[in-house]
């Protein structure tokens, strides 16, 4: 199947031509092909009898549990719009996303991880008017919710006066997704069937996925790592995920014995942690390791190879268009380690200066990238997406990057600044060296006269607001001023030398004796 096919057109042919294959497996159950498709049918009715109409918006907030994908299918089956959440995101981001995409539908679970989102969806009810039903999978619902065993349980799909499903069409808005806000206000990107499986497709085939293809996924379901290469991935070619909904190294080194995993997308953590996990362990079964979101350091690349015996790939690309660029099975090491890979087909990338002109030799510029998965706008922000494309199409990612003689792309920093106004004059937030995260959040500071933030006042000033803690800075420096560009942007890539070399110092000094 190619070009105007849906996914579930993809899990109608599995479950018919290998019904008894399995298809998503989590720590609590698993489907096969034609368990699946039964049970997609049953919610996505369930889903039409609770008022969810063609277009309408359905949130889900879940783990990577296989409650999600069936959500994700029976959307598309009924001709739904879905909006995938982190379960890290709290009521701020809650209440905005929901409130401008007017859900209909939250879908959420009762506790994980000890945070209680039944408790969160039951105190912002009141500022979102539009969420008719909040429906609770795995937990105890609150009096005004359900649960989800009723969409599972009940046989919505074969009740008298049942709606017929109209599906979705290939170019139709399915998918709302936001970005993290960290430049601002939160964007939804919209995706259609069209856009996401024109990243997938040349994917699978750079990396000769198959039927054959069992993958590892501990990445949320509510990013697009997740979403593109395990979910979507997997229907597109009939294969088997074996979802992990909270990073262990101990339990992700048993499952890929248990099931002979193949496959597995990541940051680089968790590439880290596997790699350097103790003892003895069977790794014989995979093949392939995509680590995107930071440089990989050429010793762990060398020490990945040589624990796992399976090609390691570096990434990068954006919510925006999916998997730009990535090295290939067989790529050389210096690849690997120093670019963030060669573009897939049907993507094109530019390197341009401050005025718009190319860039050539070499040159660091900013990233434009234009092609066949592009998003198709940000939801309701027209504004937003005018001033993300050039005049001629091509889209802003924010990145600063070169691109060497053979095309592989290296990112070099962001061109654009997150500012924060209120409690301080100005805040650049810049990644910081970590031996095992890569990269933390350092929030470098200008003060206000006569003022001197601490980190702890400003982690209680967003905490206090409700933002998910991933957007919490956890190094604070304070400053005068910020290294400019005659065009007057922040030079990111000096703040980033100034913390990593303050780090160094501090370890390189000895610490007092202890009294």
């Amino acid at each position: 199947m190619a070009g105007d096919d849906t996914l579930v057109d993809y899990l109608d042919r599995w479950a018919t031509e290998r019904p008894d294959k399995p298809a998503m497996i989590d720590g609590a159950s698993r489907y096969t092909w034609s368990e699946l498709a039964r049970v997609v049918e049953r919610v996505a009715h369930g889903l039409a009898a609770h008022g969810v109409e063609p277009g309408g918006v359905v949130s889900v907030q879940l783990p990577n549990w296989n409650e999600f994908v069936i959500l994700l299918l029976a959307a598309e089956r009924l001709g739904a719009v879905l909006n995938p959440i982190p379960p890290i995101y709290r009521s701020a981001e809650l209440r905005f996303m929901l409130n401008l995409l007017e859900s209909s539908v939250v879908v959420i679970p009762g506790t994980f991880r000890g945070f209680d989102h039944a408790a969160m969806l039951d105190a912002l009810r009141p500022d979102t008017p539009r969420v008719e039903h909040v429906f609770v999978a795995r937990g105890t619902p609150r009096a005004t919710m359900q649960s989800f065993t009723l969409l599972t349980e009940g046989a919505w799909d074969v009740r008298a006066g049942r709606r017929r499903l109209p599906g979705i069409g290939a170019d139709a808005l399915h998918e709302v997704i936001f970005t993290s806000g960290t430049t601002g206000e939160p964007k939804g990107v919209m995706h259609t069937p069209n856009t996401i499986l024109a990243n997938v497709r040349p994917m699978v085939e750079r990396f000769r996925l198959s039927e054959r293809d069992v993958t590892l996924m501990a990445s949320t379901l509510g990013h697009q790592t997740a979403y593109l290469y395990a979910y979507c991935a997997t229907v597109l070619v009939g294969s088997t995920t074996v979802w992990l909904d909270v990073w262990n190294t101990e339990v992700a080194a048993r499952l890929i014995r248990e099931h002979r995993v193949t496959f597995t997308m990541g940051a680089t953590p968790f590439l880290n942690d596997l790699t350097y996990v103790p003892g003895e362990r069977d790794f014989s079964s995979l093949r392939l390791f995509i680590s995107a979101g930071a440089a990989i350091p050429r010793k762990l690349v060398r020490d990945a190879r040589a624990r796992f015996g399976c090609a390691i790939s570096a990434g990068w690309g954006m919510t925006e268009n999916g998997l730009v660029t990535c090295n290939g099975l067989d790529d050389p090491e210096e690849k690997v380690v120093s670019t963030d890979g060669a573009p897939l087909p049907g993507m094109a990338l530019r390197i341009v200066d401050d005025d718009g002109a190319d860039v050539t030799g070499g040159a660091e510029g900013e990233l434009l990238v234009r092609g066949a998965s592009q998003f198709t706008g940000y939801y309701k922000r027209p504004e937003f997406t005018r001033d993300a494309h050039t005049a001629d199409g091509w889209f802003r990612t924010g990145d600063r990057a070169v691109l060497d003689g053979d095309g592989y792309l290296s990112i070099t920093g962001r061109s654009k600044d997150v500012i924060i106004r209120g409690g301080v004059a100005n805040v650049a937030i810049v990644a910081m060296p970590d031996p095992r995260l890569q990269e933390r959040a350092c929030a470098f500071v200008i003060p206000r006269p006569g003022e001197a933030p601490t980190l702890a006042e400003l982690v209680q000033f967003l905490d206090a607001r409700g933002f998910a803690r991933q957007k919490f800075p956890e190094r604070l420096e304070l400053v005068t001023d910020f290294p400019m560009t005659p065009s007057g942007k922040v030079q990111k890539y000096r703040l980033r030398q100034i913390v990593t070399e303050r780090l160094a110092a501090e370890q390189a000094s000895p610490k007092p004796a202890a009294r």
